[in-house]
């Protein structure tokens, strides 16, 4: 069924009914494609604003550390000493690693609106806090709660969304969740600069400002958030969002696409049988590999502005064309991918993208061409993040899945950081090349292995189309009879 096929209507008003083998058959009411697209505007603009304002608040508060450094930090705590600097970026990786599959859990008991907000509060108190270190070691231990409370936000924002809408539905959401993030996180390097000129306010130095308020606003938005997020599909009726006959109809959708529309709740023993699947740890992997440049791009961006011989204040500045850029390209590939059912030819492309960017910003001996190197490559590695999330989420089923999946890709997004902060090394100032040169062979990594998986994908769907072309039982792909991977 696509987009614009119409649902049958069937009785009136009814719970869920029957089970049809492994998939569960609602009855709603006839929606015809005009209403059922109004339909999922609605839940679009309930959903991926808040979505969209809390994790771009979530970038911003994880990476303007950098904006902080270059605005007299750096100086005041000593960073340029060895490699403390480095230290201070790694140690928010590991909790936010380690939490996220725990987060995940907690997200279906909990209920989406009071944990997303709850950790939302959490690290914004944490972010006024950095405001007021007086030494690098605080600021370390800082880091170290910011990535606890900010690790269950990204995979719970992804688990939600991936659980209302078709797969090929679903990388224009999360390319628009994601990349408006990107967007206003490009914006705050600009309010960053602004925060700057607070130099001396309160007898605060400028970059203690840029974290308080930036801390405030992230407390705000998440007092407000409490009342705005929406929860699952199949809770949507209960809290009043959907009527019955809307909330049966978003629900069909889903099990009409995949067959997961009901909650299959995680276990341990789930959760170990899911971690068998070799292709969850590839997309892991994949994810890691797009998402260790963009955080190269964020934390050290302003740092090579600089060694070009832009001021402080300029490099932050400068530091916020690349992403809204970003987000243009990136919105305009997930519509390509969507479109056309695909999601590695996409992958692929932007993968390109990027490894030109990072070769022009390592070799070029022209300032306008190596800032223009960074913009195809910020273009080519965040256009990448809600492609590859797309791609795993087009070839899994299950909602217990999902949420293991979700945690796994984006802890190994975590491991992507821990690269990005190590391998830019602080003798290698300010041209990077060591770390661009990692960064570039992530991209041939993705390029390899997302070539790998297609050819299987292929085969695989190809295999179950010749057993039903035959007229012999057809083979389920993913436990679940007529699913098809998506290449």
């Amino acid at each position: 069924m696509n987009d614009n096929e119409e649902f049958k209507a069937t009785t009136h008003h009814q719970e869920k009914v029957e089970s049809q083998g492994s998939r569960t058959s609602y009855d709603v009411e006839a929606y015809d494609a005009v209403e059922e697209k109004k339909l999922m505007r609605k839940v679009d603009w309930r959903l991926l604003p808040i979505l969209g304002a809390m994790y771009s608040i979530a970038l911003i508060d994880r990476t303007n550390i950098s904006n902080a450094r270059v605005a007299g930090m750096g100086a005041d705590l000593a960073l340029q000493v060895g490699d403390r600097y480095t230290i201070v970026l790694v140690l928010f990786f590991p909790t936010y690693a380690l939490l996220e599959l725990p987060s995940n859990m907690v997200l279906r008991k909990l209920g989406a609106a009071r944990w997303l907000s709850f950790i939302g509060l959490s690290w914004g108190a944490v972010m006024i806090g950095q405001g007021f270190t007086k030494h690098w070691i605080a600021l370390a231990i800082c880091r170290v709660l910011l990535g606890a409370f900010e690790a269950g936000f990204f995979p719970g924002c992804v688990y939600l969304i991936t659980c209302w809408y078709k797969r090929f539905e679903v990388q224009k959401r999360l390319g628009g969740f994601y990349l408006v993030s990107v967007g206003i996180g490009g914006i705050a390097n600009i309010l960053a600069y602004g925060l700057m000129q607070m130099e001396g306010v309160g007898n605060l130095r400028g970059w203690r400002w840029i974290f308080i308020i930036e801390g405030i606003l992230t407390c705000l938005l998440a007092i407000a958030s409490y009342f705005i997020i929406l929860d699952f599909p199949d809770k949507a009726e209960k809290i009043g969002f959907l009527t019955h006959s809307e909330a049966a109809c978003v629900l069909q959708r889903i099990e009409d696409d995949r067959g997961d529309s009901v909650s299959d709740p995680l276990t341990w023993a789930k959760f170990v049988h899911h971690l068998r699947d070799l292709k969850l740890w590839a997309f892991a992997t994949l994810f890691m590999s797009t998402t260790m440049p963009a955080y190269a791009f964020s934390y050290f961006l302003p740092v090579i502005l600089v060694g070009m011989g832009y001021s402080a204040g300029a490099a932050n500045a400068l530091s916020a064309p690349p992403n809204l850029v970003a987000m243009i390209t990136a919105l305009g590939f997930a519509w390509v991918g969507d479109k056309y059912r695909v999601r590695s030819p996409v992958i692929a492309v932007q993968c390109i993208l990027a490894i030109i960017g990072l070769m022009l910003v390592a070799y070029s001996t022209n300032n306008g061409v190596r800032y223009f190197g960074s913009f195809l490559g910020v273009c080519g590695c965040q256009g990448n993040i809600p492609a590859i999330l797309a791609y795993q989420s087009n070839n899994i089923v299950g909602q217990s899945k999902r949420s293991v999946g979700s945690a796994l890709q984006i802890g190994f997004g975590a491991i992507g950081g821990m690269i990005a902060s190590t391998v830019f090394r602080q003798r290698d100032a300010p041209r990077y090349v060591t770390g661009l040169w990692v960064t570039a062979g992530l991209q041939i990594y993705i390029l390899t292995i997302v070539g790998v998986m297609t050819v299987l994908f292929m085969k695989k769907n190809k295999q179950v189309d010749a057993q039903v072309a035959n007229g012999g039982p057809e083979e389920p792909i993913e436990g679940q009879v007529g699913f098809r991977y998506t290449l």
